[in-house]
């Protein structure tokens, strides 16, 4: 018989994967208590990180619907839960994993799917949203100066060749003028 302690464990962390962008599962052997606050800072607000057993992992993740990291539980197993940008819960993990040899990250979950270790790390080589939402922003605003140049242009040439006109003829009334005083 199931004890309440784990059953609430298995429903807390089925429903952390459910609420999650995306999961990083790594291993934390030999990190101290301390190193793990400080991963935990360097997530920030973006993502929770928790430590728990595998076999209440594997039973939170089938009830929650993921399917494809079972072959991750195994060992000191950890959870990143990504409730906010997943670029910047992978960079904050890639670069605590560099500095500390004993972080390791096995694999990840994402929009459906499983994740391998470099796939992460294709994900963490992301520049974040608001990175890429100001240079499509840029991109836009050049595009745009560059139509209304384009727009622009056919009506400055046009006010151009009609003052080049007007003065052509001015030159030419001139010209006419001048001869018929004499």
């Amino acid at each position: 018989m199931a004890k309440p302690d784990k059953v609430a464990a298995v429903a807390e962390i089925a429903e952390s994967f459910r609420k999650s962008s995306a999961t990083v599962v790594t291993q934390y052997t030999g990190l101290s208590v301390s190193q793990l606050s400080q991963l935990r800072r360097a997530l920030g607000t973006t993502a929770k990180y928790r430590v728990a057993k595998n076999t209440l992992v594997k039973r939170a993740a089938e009830d929650a619907g993921v399917e494809g990291l079972e072959d991750l539980f195994v060992g000191a197993t950890a959870i990143a839960f990504v409730e906010g940008e997943p670029v910047d819960a992978a960079k904050a993990l890639r670069d605590f994993a560099k500095e500390n040899n004993a972080l390791v990250i096995k694999g990840g979950y994402m929009d459906g799917r499983a994740l391998s270790v470099d796939e992460i790390g294709k994900i963490a080589d992301l520049d974040s949203r608001e990175v890429l939402l100001s240079k499509a922003a840029g991109a836009f605003k050049a595009k745009l100066s560059q139509a209304a140049a384009l727009f622009q242009a056919p009506a400055s040439q046009v006010a151009r060749l009609a003052a080049a006109l007007e003065e052509k003829q001015r030159e030419s009334g001139t010209a006419a003028e001048a001869p018929a005083e004499s």
